[in-house]
């Protein structure tokens, strides 16, 4: 039988292993979709050699980047956005097995948040510099809105630090998408440290986090008029769009 899974740590708030086990049920698929919570990315080729029957990964937090060296070719979006969420595995009889690295991410953001876009929003803030980050930015370019990315320790001068979003800042970018962990369940009383009395209206608050389903994140931004938005529909997006790269 096939097999597919998601490697991450911790897995606890996965939703990947529901909702591909209940497709294979549903569309009578002989497959199987496992958790593989691993503490260490070395860990990640034992994982290929102890299940051969594996045919495609899907990657989270924190080795969205971590897993690149161990693959052998990656999709040239992938390359560019330097962060893979989606592995194709290709076992050949005659040669080595070959591990693809595609990025469903900035296919599963781009659709979702594009509905929701108005002609005022032309620059992003985005909270948090991992592989999820670099897929919005990605993402956001696409659709023809500058972005910069937000950082407790900014790594460049292209960066924001926290203390940095003043006023003027605030009412220059109003798009802001958090690609942070902070809110995600257990922690709901926790949200990033963005100066919230500054939203308006003209704002939308794009968090890349769905469980719980309403983040204090996007609380903060109701309470200030501002559209809000969960991951969810990402999720699902990125989620076919990694089942037709498995299957292609």
């Amino acid at each position: 039988m096939d097999k597919y899974g998601l490697i991450g740590y911790p897995l606890r708030h996965s939703f990947s292993v529901g909702y591909f086990n209940e497709k294979f049920t549903t569309e009578g698929i002989k497959a199987e979709y496992l958790n593989f919570e691993i503490p260490q990315i070395s860990d990640f080729e034992e994982i290929i050699d102890e299940y051969p029957e594996l045919r495609g990964l899907n990657v989270t937090i924190p080795y969205k980047e971590q897993v690149i060296p161990f693959l052998t070719e990656l999709d040239p979006e992938a390359a560019k956005i330097g962060a893979v969420n989606v592995i194709k595995i290709i076992r050949e009889k005659s040669s080595k097995t070959r591990l693809i690295g595609y990025n469903s991410d900035i296919i599963g953001f781009s659709e979702s948040i594009e509905p929701l876009l108005q002609a005022h929003h032309q620059r992003a803030l985005i909270l948090g510099t991992g592989g999820s980050s670099k897929a919005a930015y990605h993402g956001l370019k696409k659709l023809g809105i500058e972005s910069r990315f937000v950082s407790r320790e900014p790594e460049s001068n292209e960066m924001f630090s926290y203390d940095d979003l003043n006023e003027e800042v605030m009412k220059h970018y109003t798009v802001i998408v958090n690609c942070t962990p902070v809110g995600l369940f257990p922690n709901v009383d926790a949200c990033p440290d963005i100066p919230y009395h500054l939203l308006t209206p003209d704002h939308l608050l794009y968090d890349l986090l769905y469980n719980p389903n309403v983040t204090l994140f996007m609380k903060k931004g109701q309470a200030q008029g501002a559209a809000v938005k969960n991951g969810l529909e990402m999720l699902l997006l990125q989620a076919f769009a990694a089942w037709k790269i498995w299957r292609k």
